[in-house]
């Protein structure tokens, strides 16, 4: 078996494109228990929100709600008044069915080929976009936001969408720019108040691809790949959870305090 990757240079994951997608990786009746799983996290970590002694909520520079409580950072719908929950990070602690993920063989084979053996779980999301309410992701790469934390080792960190519904392009379907991944660290948006999204005049956002996959899909990704999600304005949800690996041996994310101003030493 290869040996994990030295923290150097720019991780080649996944060939020319950057990503790779499997279809059927989860059957039906899994799906159908993850999306139960999750429901019951999300009423779970909204009913622990509202409570008296709940965790501290803040507004980031773009406006946008989050807050920390039950061991985790909540991000709000944007919708102002709104009481959905955009996303949850970390959520393997949430619930076990979460949790074993990390270690399914049929989501862990394509990170090993990548990292090495045993990968080390880094993090954990819950995305939901919720029916006709579920807010855009603009185009950005994970790698700035976990560059404040762990620095170049960023570059070394492979998540997996489990998409639970029916991605369509109507309900937010995840969008890739293929080969944005061989760049490195691409240009911030200077107009972005938080400096962490991609600037899309340096993208060539015409060779955008719309991944339109049925439940159960998984598709695998390293941190440099430029991606986002459109609104949902469907009637129905999106809801895909995130495990994202790093190579063995090393500490999870939310065990490093997080530098924010870090970001303003990449492009």
């Amino acid at each position: 078996m290869p040996s994990p990757p030295p923290a150097t240079g720019y991780r080649a994951a996944f060939g020319a494109d950057g990503y790779l997608v499997r279809e059927a990786v989860l059957d039906a009746a899994e799906c159908d228990r993850l999306r139960t799983s999750v429901e019951t996290v999300s009423a779970t970590v909204s009913e622990h929100a509202r409570r008296p002694d709940a965790g501290p909520s803040a507004t980031l520079g773009d406006g946008h709600r989050i807050q920390l409580s039950a061991r985790t950072a909540i991000q709000w719908e944007w919708n102002e008044g709104s009481h959905a929950i955009r996303l949850l990070e970390p959520c393997d602690h949430l619930h076990p069915d979460l949790a074993a993920l990390f270690d399914d063989p049929r989501l862990t084979d394509p990170v090993v080929d990548e990292l090495g053996r045993a990968p080390a779980p880094f993090t954990s999301k819950l995305n939901f976009k919720r029916a006709a309410e579920g807010s855009e992701f603009p185009w950005h790469q994970d790698y700035p936001y976990w560059y404040t934390a762990i620095g170049d080792a960023a570059q070394d960190v492979i998540t997996a969408i489990v998409f639970l519904d029916d991605a369509i392009a109507a309900n937010g379907a995840l969008r890739v720019l293929p080969g944005s991944h061989r760049d490195g660290p691409v240009r911030r948006d200077p107009a972005d108040p938080t400096r962490f999204l991609t600037d899309p005049s340096a993208l060539a956002v015409d060779t955008a691809r719309t991944l339109e996959v049925p439940a159960g899909t998984v598709v695998w990704f390293g941190a440099f790949l430029v991606h986002c999600s459109s609104p949902n304005t469907s009637a129905g949800h999106r809801r895909a959870l995130l495990p994202s690996w790093q190579p063995a041996g090393r500490e999870r994310l939310q065990t490093f305090p997080y530098e924010f101003t870090r970001v303003e030493e990449l492009p």
